[in-house]
C-alpha cells in the first residue's frame, strides 16, 4: 500500500518545527497508517473524529496531528487550571471555559472563536470509547452558533488509513444534518473495538 501524508494549508493554525514534524510524521508512517483526503485550508472549523472505541485512538491521532504540525485547540473545566497539570494543559492547547456560566458554553465557545483569527476545535462526538447510544450535539451547536464548518475525520483501523471526509456546513437542523454527516462516514471507517462502536455508527459499518 502506498503511504500518504499532507502538507499542512497554509491558513490552517499551525504549531511546531520542521524537526518535529518530520519525527512525527515518521512515527505515525512507521506504524503502517496513512492519511488519505484533501485537507481543507480554511483558517477556522470545528474538526470531528470518529469512531473513538479505543484508547489507542488518541496515539494515532496525537501522532497524525503533530505530523502535520496542525493546532489543534480542546475546551476543558477552567478548575483544571488550578492545578499543577496547567502548564501541560496550555501546551497542549486546552483553553479554559467555565461550564456553569449563565452565558451557556455553545455561546462562550462561539465567542472564543469569533475573537481567533484561526482556531480548529477538536472534538470526538461520541463522547466516550464505550458504547454510545447517541451523537453528541455540542459539536454542531458550536460550528452552528460560532457560524464556522465541520471539518470530518475517521478511523479506519482495517486500512489503517485516518480519512479526511471532508467539510460539512451546518444548517441549523442537527438531526437531518446529523444524518447527512453520517453517511460521509459510510465505507470510510472502521473501530479498533468493535463491540464499543456507537450504536448510530454500527449501521454505517460496511461490516455490519
Amino acid at each position: 500500500m502506498t503511504q500518504h501524508f499532507p502538507t499542512l494549508p497554509d491558513q490552517v493554525p499551525a504549531r511546531g518545527s520542521a524537526l518535529s514534524k518530520q519525527l512525527f510524521k515518521r512515527m505515525f508512517l512507521a506504524q503502517g497508517w496513512s492519511f488519505e483526503g484533501e485537507f481543507p485550508n480554511l483558517p477556522k472549523a470545528v474538526a470531528i473524529i470518529s469512531p473513538h472505541t479505543s484508547n489507542i485512538d488518541a496515539w494515532h491521532g496525537f501522532t497524525a496531528l503533530l505530523g502535520l504540525g496542525i493546532q489543534i485547540t480542546i475546551f476543558g473545566k477552567h478548575t483544571l487550571f488550578n492545578t499543577p497539570l496547567k502548564p501541560l494543559l496550555e501546551w497542549i492547547g486546552v483553553i479554559p471555559v467555565n461550564r456553569s456560566s449563565q452565558q451557556g458554553l455553545t455561546r462562550q465557545i462561539a465567542e472564543i472563536i469569533h475573537a481567533k483569527d484561526k482556531i480548529w476545535v477538536g472534538m470526538a462526538p461520541e463522547g466516550t470509547r464505550k458504547q454510545a447510544d447517541k451523537i453528541k450535539s455540542g459539536f454542531y451547536y458550536i460550528a452552528d452558533e460560532a457560524q464556522i464548518p465541520i471539518v470530518m475525520f475517521s478511523f479506519d483501523y482495517e486500512n489503517k488509513i485516518i480519512h479526511c471526509l471532508g467539510i460539512f456546513e451546518p444548517t441549523g437542523n442537527f438531526e437531518a444534518d446529523l444524518e447527512q454527516i453520517l453517511q460521509r462516514y459510510e465505507g470510510k471507517f472502521s473501530p479498533k473495538n468493535p463491540d464499543w462502536l456507537a450504536k448510530p455508527l454500527q449501521k454505517r459499518w460496511k461490516n455490519r
